[in-house]
């Protein structure tokens, strides 16, 4: 398998991110639809999220970095790491994104941006500690395909559409949604609040399934730039090892960006299906036959 292949888009997570955000339209639509035939201020409350989204688009990387603590850091603050990652980008044919650092002990790094051109590499000081230098370029790799993919902004996107549809049933709760008729008005929240729960729902589960599939994809990606996929397996299984020592409290604060991170902050394991990483165990043995594959070629 030659490098240049990494270069293609990922036809897999193209189609599906293309499927997520067709399903998530229509149930949006859906939902639109129910909001102003049984309340007032359909039009108030369906727009003023959408003017959230428009912002979240444009400043999703200050918000994150900033919900983490998150420095930026140049080549003088951070020279080994700094050099790791520009060396990268020359192999991936990438703008050189911005560097950050966290200060915790939980070894992890996400990416985030709305663009190539826009985008920030962050990761912990605890993972810095805990991985030699092949295995920390493994997992920038796999960041840098994060941003080659562009999935970091469909995925903020995506996950959007069940924070609306929570938004706008608070605002239900704070405006006072009703039909048009106000004997009606038990009823007509009780179908609005059924409806939202239900988009929530099906939302969160499509964000799930997508994050999955987009932990599998970076891999792939990072496995092919590096040339060495056992140094991210075994990157993988440090990250989570190292996981089981982290205080609880910090696990926590980690969770609302769980599908950023390339491992999620948790001990214990949950069902895959409401997790938004596959199994290490999946993503150990796609990267084994990875490299089984690329030995052959």
């Amino acid at each position: 398998m030659k490098r240049k292949n990494w270069y293609g888009r990922d036809v897999g997570l193209q189609a599906r991110m293309a499927f997520t955000m067709l399903l998530l339209t229509v149930v949006y639509i859906i939902f639109t639809f129910v909001l102003f035939r049984f309340t007032h201020l359909g039009f108030i409350i369906f727009a003023l999220p959408l003017v959230g989204l428009f912002f979240q688009y444009f400043f999703s990387d200050k918000i994150v970095l900033s919900s983490v603590g998150a420095r930026i850091v140049d080549a003088q603050q951070a020279p080994e790491l700094y050099g790791t990652v520009q060396r990268l980008v020359q192999q991936a044919d990438l703008p050189m994104p911005r560097v950050a650092l966290i200060d915790s002990a939980m070894p992890n790094a996400f990416a985030t941006g709305r663009s190539p051109s826009h985008a920030v590499v962050a990761v912990t000081r605890g993972l810095l500690q805990q991985l030699s230098q092949p295995e920390l370029e493994a997992v920038l790799a796999h960041e840098l395909t994060h941003i080659r993919n562009r999935d970091m902004v469909v995925m903020t996107m995506a996950g959007s559409f069940a924070a609306v549809a929570a938004w706008i049933v608070q605002m239900g709760f704070w405006f006072g949604l009703g039909s048009r008729d106000d004997r009606d008005n038990g009823n007509s929240f009780a179908v609005v609040l059924l409806v939202s729960v239900v988009v929530a729902a099906i939302s969160h589960m499509l964000v799930l399934a997508l994050s999955r599939y987009r932990e599998y994809a970076a891999d792939r990606g990072s496995a092919i730039l590096t040339g060495s996929p056992e140094q991210l397996a075994s990157a993988l299984l440090r990250i989570t090892g190292a996981m089981q020592h982290i205080p609880s409290q910090d696990l926590r604060e980690a969770q609302p960006l769980s599908a950023l991170f390339i491992a999620a902050p948790s001990k214990a394991g949950v069902m895959e299906l409401f997790s938004d990483h596959p199994s290490v165990e999946k993503r150990i043995a796609r990267l084994q036959r990875l490299d089984q594959s690329m030995a052959r070629s």
